[in-house]
Parts: C-alpha cells; structure tokens; sequence
C-alpha cells in the first residue's frame, strides 16, 4: 500500500524551547543554539569549539520566525509573508519549505503532531 504523502503547508510549527532567542532594534533575530552533547562536550572541551552559538536571521526570516506561534500552519504563514513582502518573497512557497526544513534539520522549530517533543 502506498504511503500517504502529507502537504507541507499543512503542518504547524512550533518555536523549540531548547532555544532562546532576541530580537535587536530593528527587529532582527537571534537564535542561540545550546550544543548540547557527548560529542560537543568533547569538541568543546578540545577543540575550543563555542557552547553556544548566535544565529542571525535575515529579515525575511525573522519575520517568520516571530509569526511561528504553534497555531498557525505553513500555508498561513506564506500568506503573512505575501502580505508583508509582496513580490519580494517571490518564489514564496518553495523558497519558505525550504526554509522551514531547514529550521526543523537543526532543531529551531518542531512541527505539531509529526515530533514528539511538540506535540
């Protein structure tokens, strides 16, 4: 039987809690990833690697990153981003999947039902 395939503007995300982040002046944000570990305890203690590291999004991506309210689907922040953007976000809904797989590759965001911790 074949495996149901699932539309990625339907799935909700969710800002990890293992994270913290700011926001400066101008509304960029800033994600401060923990490395967290044996092995980044190991190259922290060895080879002088940062605990933790600073993540400076864009503004497109902070943005989006402060929209993500664990509410909201993908497919309804593509349309904040057409608002906010306009032509500028064009080509929005590829550019934003990969984005968000990206967000979710490195633990920033969970999406509600699909990962544990998030659900």
């Amino acid at each position: 039987m074949a495996k149901k395939q699932q539309n990625y503007l339907d799935f909700v995300p969710v800002i990890n809690p293992q994270n913290s982040w700011t926001q400066d002046a101008q509304g960029i944000v800033t994600i401060d990833m923990v490395h967290r570990g044996f092995y980044a305890r190991i190259a922290q203690k060895f080879f002088h690697t940062p605990r933790i590291s600073h993540i400076k999004l864009d503004e497109y991506g902070s943005f989006l990153w402060k929209e993500i309210d664990g509410s909201q689907t993908v497919g309804a922040l593509a349309q904040k981003m057409k608002t906010q953007f306009g032509e500028r976000a064009e080509p929005l809904y590829d550019r934003l999947v990969q984005y968000m797989q990206i967000l979710h590759n490195n633990r920033f965001i969970l999406f509600r039902g699909k990962d544990k911790a998030a659900s």
